[in-house]
């Protein structure tokens, strides 16, 4: 899901001398905790506009663990024997473990949220070594999504908070989880935290969720999830909750907001590290670069079934309202 993906505008960083554009076919591996592409975060899209067509110039190894992140680093050591010229990774468990297979095959990285904390690289500006790309700053959404959730829902005390272990480094779910609970300490709402490692653990969580009385729904980002966007749009219908997603999908599907990165956005630029990759620049050359564009989309239809009275200063706020 997460990852078939990278997208455009130039980067901020000045532009360095880069070789023409080789006449050979450029080999691009793919490795992500995903199951399969996600038509909406494709970096090939992005490629094409730069001139880079599968099939013609440059040739696509895909490796896709399936949610298993156990399988990582086999899948990585493949496109490393395979000698690709750029591996793309999709989350922060994906670049770990290209950054093990491999300290001279360039990786450009997506949906990372924490890339230093993360151990991938020195530091945003300077990243050093073989990686660079784009930033999702997963962790700094997480208190304006609970803030939206009270804003929206007025009197809400309990909020289930639906996430994925092991999908982040170890470091970036810390940060996630410590800087969820001292938002909601601030807006004096319980955050309950609930796990879904397989798709077939929804149904146990919404049981969960019910089970403690929760009030509302923040849900986590992660591959998994989002593949199961649908799933957990219409078990959260079922279960009268408020949710506010990390992807735009969710308000899409019937819920009721999200505030997120501009995905498609964030995936034309990635590809922009790709194409200078392959004429020539070098990754520690490159400062990786973080979201500059987010969106918040309220679901007006999702907000009348279940009762709510949107506020027009949230209202206003937002960038597209589904009627």
């Amino acid at each position: 899901m997460f990852l078939a993906m990278i997208g455009g505008g130039l980067l901020a960083a000045p532009r360095v001398a880069e070789a023409q554009q080789p006449a050979k076919t450029a080999r691009i591996g793919v490795l992500s905790l995903a199951s399969g592409p996600n038509p909406n975060m494709d970096i090939f899209q992005g490629l094409r506009e730069l001139g880079w067509i599968e099939g013609q110039n440059i040739a696509v190894e895909y490796r896709w663990a399936a949610g298993q992140e156990d399988q990582l680093p086999a899948l990585a050591a493949e496109l490393v024997r395979l000698k690709v010229d750029v591996i793309v990774t999709s989350t922060s468990p994906a670049a770990l473990a290209a950054k093990q297979a491999t300290t001279t095959i360039p990786i450009v990285m997506t949906f990372v949220a924490d890339p230093v904390g993360s151990g991938l690289v020195a530091s945003l500006a300077r990243p050093g070594g073989n990686i660079t790309g784009v930033t999702t700053l997963a962790a700094g959404l997480v208190a304006k999504r609970l803030d939206l959730l009270k804003a929206a829902v007025s009197g809400i005390k309990r909020t289930a908070v639906l996430w994925q272990p092991g999908v982040f480094g170890e470091h970036t779910r810390r940060s996630m989880r410590e800087e969820t609970e001292v938002a909601a300490r601030a807006l004096g709402v319980q955050a309950q935290f609930i796990d879904a490692r397989r798709p077939d653990d929804l149904e146990r969580a919404f049981a969960a969720m019910r089970e403690a009385r929760s009030d509302a729904l923040l849900v986590f980002p992660s591959p998994m999830l989002f593949e199961a966007c649908r799933r957990i749009v219409d078990h959260a219908a079922k279960s009268r909750l408020p949710a506010v997603y990390p992807w735009r999908e969710g308000p899409e599907a019937g819920g009721l907001a999200s505030y997120a990165t501009n995905f498609p956005d964030m995936y034309r630029r990635a590809a922009t590290y790709v194409d200078r990759i392959l004429k020539g620049a070098k990754p520690a050359n490159l400062p990786i670069e973080e979201p500059s564009k987010f969106e918040l989309i309220i679901n007006l239809k999702t907000a009348k079934a279940l009762g709510l009275t949107i506020p027009p200063s949230v209202l206003g706020r937002a960038d597209e309202v589904i009627q």
